[in-house]
């Protein structure tokens, strides 16, 4: 059933104002009004096995909770295997029963992303879901092991070589990608993807690699839909992460009144990766809606440009 048309009214002015749309007001609201796509099925995903990469902080920990809260069994993956033990202990206590597994890679290091994407193949035959969220903003333009920029290793090539590499387990599956409403304000630098030219910005770094997410997924969608798995990209609002506390003091002293707490921002990915039927593939998702993917003409990449990423991408993840 559609949403009432007040509703998507309201909504729309809401999203266009970020202020509204991105905060707890939005949240509140659209909860609130008639149409709210429901939650899934209690125990939807009982004994289904999902991974969620950057699981040991902020909207990690709050997604590896809901998604444990629905019965399935998460995969958590995390660079600090000391750290995520610590977080798993505390998962486990809250959450009697819960079924969890800690593993340890660092998704900016295509080589250690094979090398763990083998080892959770050969113990997990059958994946549901992937939530890639690990993320990066370094201070600093800095290079992966394999000469990619940080962000975009982490944010988009890295992803990709993982979910290629768990094709098998995968199979009629589900891929979300936790983007940022920031990559509003980019366009899609086909151009540069390594950020070798300009004054290198940690923020504008970050919203290109979002950019990407978001102007690829239509296409992995493709690409992966012989397998029956679907790709989606949301991106969470404004959430008070340690990422927004580390890099944006700024703004975090300005807008935190209103901020969302972790499990709001984590909602739409775990209602991406449990509700039923899956979404469609290849979309952009906030608070549980498609939105679009530009909203300036600036921004909107020509059918070459997309091609060219695409070409680029294919080559850096080594896409056959």
């Amino acid at each position: 059933m559609g949403r009432p048309l007040l509703t998507r009214a309201v909504d729309t002015a809401m999203d266009r104002s970020l202020v509204l749309g991105y905060t707890t007001i939005g949240l509140a609201v659209r909860r609130a009004l008639p149409g709210w796509p429901p939650d899934p099925a209690p125990r939807a995903l009982e004994g289904r096995h999902v991974l969620v990469t950057g699981a040991s902080s902020g909207l990690g920990i709050a997604t590896v909770e809901g998604l444990a809260d629905l019965g399935a069994v998460v995969h958590m993956l995390v660079r600090d295997e000391a750290k995520g033990s610590g977080v798993a202990d505390r998962i486990r206590a809250a959450r009697p029963g819960t079924e969890l597994r800690l593993w340890r890679c660092d998704v900016g290091d295509l080589d250690d992303v094979r090398r763990f994407a083998a080892g959770l193949a050969a113990e997990v035959p059958s994946l549901h879901a992937i939530v890639h969220n690990a993320g990066v903003m370094p201070p600093r333009r800095t290079e992966s092991p394999q000469g990619h920029e940080l962000s975009m290793a982490v944010h988009v090539v890295g992803p990709v070589v993982m979910t290629e590499a768990l094709r098998g387990p995968l199979a009629g599956g589900r891929v979300v990608l936790v983007s940022s409403g920031g990559m509003y304000g980019q366009a899609l630098r086909a151009d540069d993807p390594g950020y070798l030219t300009g004054d290198y910005s940690p923020t504008t770094a970050y919203a290109r690699s979002k950019r990407w997410q978001v102007e690829m997924a239509p296409l992995l969608g493709k690409r992966w839909a012989s397998d029956g798995t679907t790709v989606a990209t949301m991106h969470p609002g404004w959430a008070d992460t340690p990422g927004v506390q580390e890099s944006l003091p700024r703004f975090r002293s300005i807008t935190r009144p209103v901020l969302r707490d972790d499990a709001q921002g984590a909602d739409t990915s775990i209602w991406l990766a449990a509700v039923d039927p899956a979404p469609p593939t290849g979309l952009f998702w906030h608070d549980r809606v498609e939105r679009p993917t530009s909203l300036l003409p600036s921004t909107r990449p020509s059918d070459d440009v997309r091609a060219r990423a695409w070409a680029w991408l294919q080559d850096a993840a080594a896409l056959g």
